[in-house]
This record gives structure tokens, C-alpha cells and sequence, in this order.
């Protein structure tokens, strides 16, 4: 289907993963083009078909998704592709792991059809899937326990009035429909100011610019 968003699922239930690949695929602007059933099978297939999103399950044989993200994300060829993990279970560990790891989301297994669907489209538009509440703890753990090397160490002084609006706005939550309608600018201006911001910040996406929002004193937590 051309100019659809590629998908690949990665699961090792076998039929949550069919199910999954069945509902993708029902989507007119959405297509599965490959399966994993383990985490190395999930980085080797990525690598192979540069899907735009990756599905990711936490807890498979062979490498765990968390492992399967962390290895895609540090794949310089596979820089456009979003991991959007998804787990039975909403525990601090797990989110703070993915994101760590550099997935763009993380969505619970009985999420709704449509959710799901519209957190494929999303993940790929480069929006963060995390729910306020998740994202509020997961940087409060982020910022208490620093590592070597994270994503939007740069500071926020060189960002221009209108960006850190806009930064501030991201941390919160808002999508760039929202952002525009409380800056009263068009989507497409928001667009251009979110990508701005991903090049100032060096961030893959919407999440590391939450961190980096808490990180440079915007936000307290």
C-alpha cells in the first residue's frame, strides 16, 4: 500500500500478534510488513524492512523487547523508525525502561482497537504515547537516577521565546492540535517549531523533549 505507515509487530503470543497484525492491517493508511516472535528476530527484521513503527513486547524470548528497542535505536540506518512498546502491565520499571531504551511510547495490552490504531498513527507523527500520569513518574525516576550519556543533555537558554512556549506546552501533554489552538498558531507553524526544537535539543522525539523540559528546570516535577 503505498504511502502507508509500515508496520511491524513483534509478539510472542501468537495470537495476539495475528490479532494485532489483523487490526493494523485494517486500517486504510496502515500495513504490517513483517512479524517477530523474539526480541533478536524483532531488531533483524526491523533492520531488514526499516518499518516506520515497531509494536514491542516486553517480555519475549531471545532478547527482550526492552533489549530490542535499546539495539534499534542506537541502528543509525534505522534513525525514522518509532518503538511503541506495549505491556500487560503499568509498572514504573517497564516505562522507565522502554523510554530509556528510546522507545517513542508505551500503551497497555487492553488498550481499545481504536486507541491502539490511533497510537500507531501517532508514534509515527512523532507524538509521545505516554499518559500524563505515567510520564509525571517516569521523569521523576529519570532525573533521580542519571545515567551516563542520556538524550537532551543540552540546556534551554539557546531556545527562543516562542519554542520554550511551545516546549512547555509538549511537557504538559498537549498535541500540536492543542498547541496551536492555545498559541493561536496553525498546526504547520507548531510542526516547524516541534522540529526545531528535536535539532536544538538533539531528542528522537516528543518524549525526550519532556525530559528535557524537566531536565532544564522548566517543568518541576
Amino acid at each position: 500500500m503505498s504511502g502507508a505507515v509500515r508496520v511491524l509487530v513483534a509478539d510472542d503470543q501468537n495470537l495476539f500478534r495475528e490479532s494485532l497484525a489483523l487490526l493494523i492491517n485494517s486500517g486504510e493508511d496502515l500495513t504490517v510488513v513483517a512479524e517477530a516472535t523474539t526480541g533478536e528476530d524483532a531488531f533483524a527484521q526491523t533492520l531488514a524492512q526499516r518499518p516506520d513503527v515497531v509494536l514491542m513486547d516486553i517480555r519475549m524470548p531471545g532478547g527482550d523487547g526492552i533489549e530490542a528497542t535499546r539495539r534499534i535505536s542506537a541502528e543509525p540506518v534505522l534513525a525514522a523508525t518509532r518503538v511503541l512498546v506495549l505491556s500487560m502491565f503499568e509498572l514504573d520499571e517497564y516505562v522507565y525502561s522502554a523510554l530509556r531504551a528510546g522507545a517513542s511510547g508505551f500503551l497497555l495490552k487492553d488498550a481499545r482497537p481504536a486507541e491502539l490504531l490511533d497510537a500507531v498513527r501517532r508514534t509515527h507523527a512523532g507524538d509521545s504515547l505516554f499518559a500524563p500520569s505515567i510520564m509525571t513518574r517516569l521523569v521523576e525516576h529519570y532525573l533521580d537516577r542519571p545515567t551516563p550519556g542520556p538524550p537532551c543533555t543540552a540546556g534551554l537558554g539557546h531556545l527562543t521565546p516562542r519554542e520554550t512556549d511551545i516546549l512547555l506546552l509538549v511537557a504538559q501533554g498537549r498535541s500540536n492540535d492543542e498547541i496551536a489552538q492555545d498559541l493561536v498558531l496553525s498546526v504547520k507553524t507548531v510542526k516547524t517549531h516541534i522540529g526545531n526544537l528535536l535539532a536544538k535539543l538533539q531528542a528522537r522525539d516528543r518524549a525526550q523533549l519532556v525530559i528535557a523540559a524537566y531536565r532544564g528546570g522548566l517543568v518541576v516535577p
